[in-house]
C-alpha cells in the first residue's frame, strides 16, 4: 500500500513538473502599436470578443429556438407539470432540434461564405454578405407577411427583392411571427388537456367529492392520454414539419 502511495505521489510531482514546462502561457496586455495592422487586428478581436458576448442573443433570436422552448413550455404547462421535465431538459432538447432545423442552413453558410474566407479565396466583407444570405433566407421563409410590412413600413422601406430586406427589419419581424406561431400551437396543445380537466371536473361535481382537487385525478389521465397518443413524437414531428 505504502509503495502503491508513493508511486503515486512520484507520478502526480512528475506531471506537475512535466505541466509547469510544457504547457504554453497565456498573457494579455496593452502595447503601443508598431503598425497599423496590429491596430486592425486588435479592432478585430475586439469584435469577435463582442459578437461572442450576443452570440446566445443571436442564437435565440434568429432560429427556431425561440418557437421549440415556447411550445416545450406549453407543453409543461397544459400537462399541469411545470417543473417536469426539468429546463435543463427542454432547453436541452429544444438546442438540438434548432442544430437540426438550421443544419441545412448553417450548411450553406459554411459551403459559401466560411471554407472560402478560410481559404483566402475573398475577403471578410464578402463573407459577411455571403453567410447573411442563406439565414435570411430562412428568416424571410418563416416570417408572415403583415409582421414584415410592420417594421418595413415604419422605416418606409420598399425593398424591390427579398435580398434587399434589412436585417434590422427582419430579425424583429421574424421573432414577432415565431412568437405568433407558437402561441398558436400552444393554443392547440391546450385544448385537449383543458376537455379532460372539464370532464373530470364534471365527474367529481357529479359524485359529491367536491373536497377533493381535480388536478390529482387529472393529471395521471392528462399523461396517460398524452403517452397513448404518443405526444412528444407527434409535437416534435409537426414542429421539424413548420419548418420544411
Amino acid at each position: 500500500m505504502k509503495r502503491l502511495l508513493s508511486t503515486a505521489t512520484l507520478f502526480a510531482l512528475g506531471a506537475c513538473a512535466f505541466a509547469q514546462t510544457q504547457l504554453p502561457k497565456i498573457s494579455f496586455g496593452v502595447e503601443n502599436a508598431q503598425s497599423q495592422g496590429d491596430v486592425a487586428t486588435s479592432l478585430q478581436i475586439l469584435a469577435l470578443l463582442t459578437v461572442l458576448s450576443i452570440a446566445p442573443a443571436i442564437l435565440i433570436l434568429t432560429t427556431s429556438f425561440t418557437r421549440i422552448v415556447i411550445i416545450f413550455s406549453f407543453v409543461r404547462s397544459a400537462l399541469g407539470t411545470p417543473t417536469i421535465p426539468p429546463n435543463q431538459v427542454v432547453i436541452g432538447l429544444s438546442l438540438f432540434l434548432t442544430m437540426y432545423v438550421m443544419g441545412p442552413t448553417y450548411t450553406k453558410v459554411n459551403d459559401t461564405a466560411l471554407q472560402p474566407f478560410f481559404a483566402k479565396k475573398i475577403n471578410q466583407n464578402e463573407a459577411l454578405e455571403r453567410a447573411s444570405g442563406p439565414i435570411r433566407d430562412f428568416m424571410l421563409k418563416n416570417t408572415y407577411e403583415k409582421d414584415l410590412k410592420l417594421f418595413l413600413d415604419l422605416r418606409n422601406e420598399k425593398p424591390a427583392s427579398p435580398k434587399e430586406v434589412n436585417l434590422t427589419s427582419l430579425i424583429p419581424a421574424f421573432i414577432i411571427s415565431e412568437l405568433k406561431t407558437a402561441f398558436i400551437v400552444g393554443f392547440y396543445i391546450f385544448i385537449p388537456f383543458l376537455v379532460i380537466d372539464l370532464v373530470v371536473a364534471s365527474g367529481l361535481m357529479s359524485m359529491g367529492m367536491m373536497m377533493l382537487p381535480p388536478s390529482i385525478v387529472s393529471m395521471p389521465a392528462k399523461l396517460l392520454v398524452f403517452v397513448l397518443a404518443d405526444g412528444w413524437g407527434t409535437l416534435v414531428t409537426a414542429i421539424l414539419a413548420g419548418y420544411r
